[in-house]
């Protein structure tokens, strides 16, 4: 099938320089027509230099981190079909084309490469995977969804897609924050089962196993905060209401037996739990129809 769409390869780099030359040329083997972007992390290796060897387009950002890079790609470049892949030569080239086509089908905004299913021995940490499945867990339920990965770094776009989804987040979880949303704006997302390798000999992790665990339990906090704040606040009304009733039943009880209240500090308290989560549970209804409202002018913007 010849398709007229201009495509274009994005690949972050930050320290790659055993991986970035045989990724690019990979890439322009199985998609000759496509413009091949490097962008540039600070490396402090020969990752630009072999880049530019190889006839990539090099682009730096400045700014450390995969959320700031993944957000001056989509500013900075102008395709129709844009495919991102990490440089570290662990996504295979040759299921670009399945990944492709339901985004020219159109058939999909957004497709996928499902890791989950294929990993190859010693591709994910213990740890890491079970951070995987717990985020990925939260998130079909929350949004009703039978995703199989939300943290992959192989995918596929169409220009729709790129050029008004707004992208905040600073680091590794820019692809939790793509999936989300895609589901809450009810785009159209498409998996695709791939194979993940294994980095080459020498070639290091950027993950850190506690740091982004840490980050994790973050995004967790942050989805719910985020994209559920009824949800959210509302469990945090109730946790601070519950405290209060049970503070505030040592001086009714006294107040019964004695006719006194001599714990004046207890029923403050518990006064000022109460008022807290009527507080909480308030914001979560602001935020709810705040959030509510946003999703409706997203989707008229999207239909004109």
């Amino acid at each position: 099938m010849t398709e007229p769409f201009k495509k274009a390869v994005l690949i972050p780099c930050f320290n790659e320089e055993l991986t970035i030359g045989k990724v690019i040329d990979d890439f322009r083997r199985e998609l000759p027509d496509a413009d091949i972007y490097v962008f540039n992390n600070n490396s402090t290796d020969r990752t630009t230099a072999i880049a530019e060897e190889k006839q990539a387009i090099v682009i730096n950002e400045k700014k450390q981190g995969k959320g700031y890079v993944m957000a001056s790609m989509f500013r900075k470049v102008e395709a129709d079909i844009y495919i991102l892949v990490d440089g570290d030569d662990t996504y295979p080239a040759e299921s670009v084309h399945e990944l492709l086509k339901p985004v020219i089908d159109k058939k999909a905004d957004m497709s996928m490469g499902v890791r989950l299913n294929q990993p190859e021995s010693g591709s994910f940490k213990p740890l890491n995977l079970f951070g995987n499945l717990l985020v990925l867990g939260l998130v079909n339920y929350l949004f009703k969804s039978k995703l199989s990965d939300i943290m992959s770094g192989y995918r596929v776009f169409n220009r729709e897609f790129v050029k008004n989804i707004p992208l905040i987040s600073k680091g590794f979880e820019v692809e939790t924050q793509l999936t989300i949303q895609a589901l809450y704006y009810q785009f159209h997302i498409e998996e695709v089962e791939i194979t993940l390798g294994k980095r080459p000999e020498g070639s290091l992790s950027k993950l850190n196993t506690l740091r982004d665990g840490f980050r994790v339990l973050l995004s967790i906090f942050n989805i719910l905060k985020a994209y559920r704040p009824l949800l959210f606040f509302g469990c945090s009304a109730l946790a601070f209401m519950l405290m209060g009733f049970g503070l505030g039943l040592i001086p009714i009880l006294e107040y019964y037996q004695t006719g006194l209240v001599s714990r004046f500090p207890t029923a403050i308290l518990a006064s000022a739990l109460v008022l807290v989560s009527l507080i909480l549970l308030a914001i979560g209804m602001i935020l709810d129809t705040i959030n509510f409202r946003m999703k409706e002018l997203m989707q008229n913007f999207l239909k004109q």
